[in-house]
């Protein structure tokens, strides 16, 4: 079975960037039949919260993602132990005992002499009587994974075959002095042990996806397929990590936006699908495949996410929209569809009530008083329809002579205070004869 994972850190709140893994990995397994895993990387206990943990629960339902399994890494470490054993006795898996100054001075000494900084393995030169006088000088080990330094190939459902030289690489700490560990030793054990078939994640990844097949190998691991896509940027591309601000999932919640149009916007941006409305995510796992992710960068674009959940709002059927609606102060479809077409977002509808209900002022030009005053004569009796806008001022248009917009901006103004808004023939059975005789004064 196709089984898939996203693992977040819960050490702070997840963002747009971080939602395209989360949707990419559920659609694949929605659209295989497969099961989407959500793992919670939070070994480091001092910086991982509870409520981080909720939020994201939170953030991943309201887009729509829905968890086959929730695994807690600070609740596997049984497993994580069981591993580090094996590759110490493996002979993989060694103790070092320099200090961060220590690796400094020999990173800067290497550069100086020309060769690449990288870890020069003296730890395994040490003897059981160097090891017993640094622990008695009060130093801990940390631990490093020895790579073997051959090429290690993969073929990237995205990007295709990607070859990652290890021998260029430090060996990899993957406990720390602690005791604790770092991401990658139970990243890979929960991998395993969950049977995850395919990985799929961000780009920076790569050339941690050399070591951790390494790992899997040395753990008699079966190595998943790695999918791995572009980020999401901002529009002169620099990256989203450092810059949550308004792009956090729960602020573009609480901004109004559609969970439909983030996710599209999460998704779509930087492929070759175009970024147009969907009715599901089960509609979009239909058409979304990885061969569609591009190569370049994936930027995003506040101005198109706007104009995306514009789309969705004017689309929607209004039955999908009344409990929200009705939140809103809108109790019935005929002031959804006279307003729809004037807002972005949802919750911007409460700005254009007043224009119904009041209170609205006036406002009329003294060069307009007097076919004000004909428009106030020559309006309709009730009941009133979407007609009525088009015969009263086709009877002005007779007898004022007034058109276009010398006739309809005023008539616009004086019924609702503002040069712009919702069609005048939608909105003008919501008024009334009483209301626009009132405004027309």
């Amino acid at each position: 079975m196709t089984k898939v994972r996203f693992a977040p850190s819960p050490t702070g709140f997840i963002h747009i960037g971080n939602a395209r893994p989360a949707l990419m990995n559920y659609l694949f397994a929605r659209a295989h039949d497969g099961k989407f895993v959500l793992r919670f990387d939070d070994t480091d206990l001092e910086r991982s919260k509870a409520e981080y943990a909720d939020a994201i629960l939170t953030d991943l339902n309201w887009l729509g993602i829905e968890p086959d399994e929730v695994h807690r890494q600070s609740e596997r470490t049984a497993l994580y132990d069981a591993a580090r054993d094996r590759l110490i006795a493996g002979g993989r898996l060694y103790a070092c005992y320099e200090t961060p100054d220590e690796l400094d001075r020999r990173r800067s000494r290497a550069r100086a002499l020309g060769r690449p900084p990288i870890y020069d393995r003296a730890a395994l030169d040490l003897t059981d009587e160097d090891r017993a006088r640094l622990e008695a000088e009060g130093r801990t080990p940390h631990w490093r994974f020895k790579l073997k330094g051959d090429p290690v190939i993969f073929t990237d459902l995205i990007r295709g075959e990607q070859t990652v030289n290890t021998a260029s690489m430090s060996d990899p700490v993957l406990i720390r002095g602690d005791g604790s560990y770092l991401y990658t030793l139970p990243s890979v054990v929960d991998d395993i042990d969950l049977g995850i078939t395919h990985v799929i994640r961000g780009e920076d990844h790569i050339s941690n996806t050399g070591v951790q097949i390494e790992i899997i190998e040395a753990l008699g691991g079966a190595v998943p397929q790695f999918a791995h896509h572009n980020l999401l940027t901002g529009a002169g591309g620099q990256g989203l990590s450092k810059r949550l601000g308004s792009l956090g999932i729960g602020e573009l919640r609480s901004d109004g936006f559609e969970a439909m149009a983030v996710a599209l916007m999460a998704v779509l941006t930087g492929t070759s699908l175009p970024v147009e409305p969907y009715p599901s995510l089960y509609a979009l796992a239909e058409r979304f495949d990885l061969t569609t992710v591009s190569h370049g960068p994936a930027r995003y674009d506040p101005a198109e996410l706007e104009s995306l959940n514009a789309r969705i709002l004017h689309e929607v059927d209004y039955a999908d929209l009344a409990e929200r609606l009705k939140a809103l102060g809108v109790e019935n479809e005929a002031v959804w569809l006279a307003l729809r077409a004037n807002i972005t977002r949802l919750p911007q509808i409460a700005e254009w009530l007043p224009l119904i209900n009041g209170p609205v002022l006036p406002v009329i030009a003294d060069e307009d008083r007097a076919l004000i005053s004909a428009a106030r004569d020559a309006l309709p009796a009730e009941p009133w329809d979407e007609s009525t806008w088009g015969a009263w001022t086709g009877d002005l248009k007779q007898a004022t002579g007034r058109k276009g917009k010398g006739l309809f901006l005023p008539l616009r103004m004086a019924l609702t205070g503002r040069p712009d808004g919702p069609e005048l023939k939608s909105l003008l059975p919501l008024l009334g004869r009483k209301a626009c005789l009132d405004r027309l004064t």
